[in-house]
Formats: C-alpha cells, structure tokens, sequence
C-alpha cells in the first residue's frame, strides 16, 4: 500500500527550521517515520512543497521518492498527490513526518484493524489521558468509544471522492508511543529523552 508522508507545512509552532528535518538522536524526524512505512513494506512517497525545499534536497539526496505539492494545506496536498500518482479507487497511508516514535507494528495493527471493519477509511487517536501524562498536546479532542482522544496523525484514505468525510474505522491506540507528535520545543525534549535513551546500549 501507498503511504504518503505528509511534509509541506511550516511547522511554525516548533520554530526550529524545517519540522521534517529537526534532529532526534541525531536523525531526522523524518527517517523514522519512512524507516517504519518501508519495514512494515509499504511504498513511501514525501508529499514536500515550497515552503519545505531542504526537506525536499534531503529525499533527493537519499533516492526518497518526492511528491512536490503546492503547499495549499494538508488535506489539498493529499487530494492532489492521490490524484497525481494514480490512486483512484485505491487505499493509502497517510501519516505526518513528526511522528518519530512510530514503528512497523503499529502501522501493521493499524492496517489489520482496518481491513478487519471494511470501510473505505481509518483513523487513529491518542486517550488525551495518555497524552497529558507524558506532556504532550491535547490541542484538539474528541470522544472516541467514549474515551476523549486525540488524533494519532497515521490514516488510511480509499482515493477518489477526498472532499467529503468517507465512512471510516475510528481506532483508539493505548499506545504511549503515539502521543509524541512533535509541535513544541517541550514536546521535542520528551521525544529526545524517550528515543536517545532506548539507543543506550
């Protein structure tokens, strides 16, 4: 399956250049979140536009297959890239470059609990509970199987009509490993403690 890692925006929030290419244990937010996709055997494309030209040098630099968007906003860049590539009438991952806890067994889980309900879409949330124990934003919520939650930033679209809501899977994951989705410099220094400290031998 295609998966479309969404990495055109500003990320003015975080004010540290680039969000894409903000450093974690000395890798790019980036990579971890390509490393998953490619590990758990999807087709990685970067959906980049101008407002990110360095993160598009670094995919060209690493043989990352690009998508040059127009940078209109999140959900116009994944309704062009879709069309773009060919992917009418056909799911695909969608998932944010600032995810750098994400790994294959939750993209497979995820993937497994989708085709399990059958419908077009799925997307992912966070219990805010979760999120505020380990610092991290609660910015937008909703309830989800009565649980308020927060989205995950990892969705499964099906192309063709990407204007309206499609019928979707609602998952919740108590997994810790997503509430680090990095807006802020505090959140950036929790991931830093998380993931450098896992790499000590």
């Amino acid at each position: 399956m295609l998966a479309l890692i969404m990495a055109g925006g500003k990320g003015s929030r975080l004010r540290m250049g680039e969000k894409p290419l903000v450093t974690i244990c000395a890798r790019p937010m980036l990579s971890y979140v390509i490393d998953a996709f490619e590990v758990a055997e999807h087709e990685v494309v970067v959906v980049a536009s101008h407002r990110t030209p360095y993160t598009k040098n670094w995919c060209r630099a690493r043989g990352v297959t690009l998508y040059e968007a127009e940078g209109l906003g999140y959900v116009e860049d994944i309704q062009a890239a879709a069309g773009d590539l060919g992917e009418e009438g056909t799911p695909f991952f969608t998932c944010v470059s600032d995810l750098p806890c994400l790994v294959p067994d939750i993209i497979t889980g995820v993937e497994d609990a989708w085709r399990r309900a059958g419908t077009p879409a799925c997307s992912t949330w966070v219990p805010r509970d979760l999120c505020e124990e380990h610092g991290c934003r609660t910015q937008y919520t909703e309830t989800v199987d009565g649980t308020p939650a927060c989205p995950a930033g990892i969705n499964i679209l099906t192309a063709g009509d990407l204007v309206g809501p499609q019928d979707e899977l609602r998952l919740l994951l108590h997994d810790r490993r997503l509430v680090f989705n990095i807006n802020t410099r505090e959140e950036l220094a929790l991931v830093q403690e998380y993931l450098c400290r896992k790499q000590i031998p």
